[in-house]
């Protein structure tokens, strides 16, 4: 009997309510019977992925880390810019399904991918959001500085948000000099907002800088690096470093950043990481060692390095 409710509502697809006319049962009878057909094996239950999906990686990632919830994307090469490609598309698409009503979105503004991310986001007819906020300083290069702009106005634009710049550069000259630059209206409104923000979007950069944060002059110098590095430092999310086992390393230099911290970004409700290559390996396993990791978008290549050491 059990067999036969099971093979009439799963596979003829009949409802609960004509079983029981039918069999002249109750509904009551109907539902318990379907509940012992999963207990006793005679329905089981197959998820079959579709192609380029890696579920039992993902699965694997999650448990090695500790994380809360991994995509991991189909990649045909362990090159930069086509894994960045890739990632950007994927984190388009997860956001535009994802993103809650009134949400308060931090973005990190010298991130390519984030960049390409941003690029693939289709406009959202009712707005969303209620606020992109910058949560690492944008001021620089203006050759580069227009990118990092751009990224966080046209992404609070696509959700209809408004959108607040940090009219700051990332790094101070002295801790001093960004003492200064606190003091400015504009910097503080935006920094102000770090405390409320409900997403925040971070990419993972190795110690040896990315193109276009190394283009925008965001950078410590090479003697400055390799005294993050003494310190144990494999990695940076918005140039805050951590080490390989995911604490914070802190330096004088940390002193002249201008930007949400790694303790602040912990209290953020979902943080989102978006990081693949060979280079960055090493950081992004320091990165989710940190615990503030609640998303990682990363390829097939990289996720397979991180689960085999």
């Amino acid at each position: 009997m059990i067999a036969r409710v099971a093979q009439m509502y799963h596979v003829e697809g009949q409802r609960q309510a004509d079983i029981a006319g039918h069999l002249r049962i109750s509904q009551a009878t109907v539902s318990r019977m379907l509940k012992r057909a999963q207990e006793e094996e005679i329905v089981r239950t197959t998820v079959v992925s579709p192609s380029g999906t890696y579920t039992e990686l993902e699965a694997e990632l999650r448990a090695t880390f500790d994380l809360p919830e991994a995509i991991i994307v189909e990649c045909t090469e362990d090159r930069d810019s086509a894994i960045m490609a890739r990632i950007g598309e994927a984190a388009a698409h997860f956001l535009e399904a994802t993103l809650q009503s009134g949400e308060i979105i931090g973005v990190s503004s010298w991130s390519e991918t984030i960049l390409r991310m941003v690029d693939n986001i289709h406009p959202m007819k009712n707005g969303k959001a209620r606020c992109v906020v910058q949560t690492l300083g944008g001021m620089g290069d203006p050759t580069v500085q227009i990118h990092a702009n751009q990224l966080t106005t046209r992404l609070a634009k696509l959700t209809g948000a408004e959108a607040h710049l940090l009219s700051a550069p990332g790094v101070a000259q002295s801790r001093e000099a960004k003492l200064v630059l606190l003091g400015d209206t504009y910097v503080r409104e935006t920094m102000d907002l770090f405390g409320k923000v409900t997403l925040s979007i971070v990419g993972i950069g190795a110690m040896e800088p990315s193109a276009m944060l190394a283009r925008s002059g965001n950078v410590f110098s090479s003697r400055e690096l390799a005294d993050i590095a003494e310190a144990g430092g494999v990695g940076d999310m918005s140039l805050r470093f951590f080490d390989e086992n995911g604490r914070f390393v802190k330096t004088p230099l940390d002193d002249r950043v201008i930007g949400m911290t790694l303790e602040e970004m912990s209290h953020v409700d979902r943080v989102i990481a978006l990081a693949g290559g060979q280079s960055k390996t090493a950081a992004i396993r320091g990165a989710l060692r940190t615990g503030v990791i609640d998303l990682l978008i990363t390829d097939r290549f990289t996720a397979e390095r991180l689960v085999s050491t």
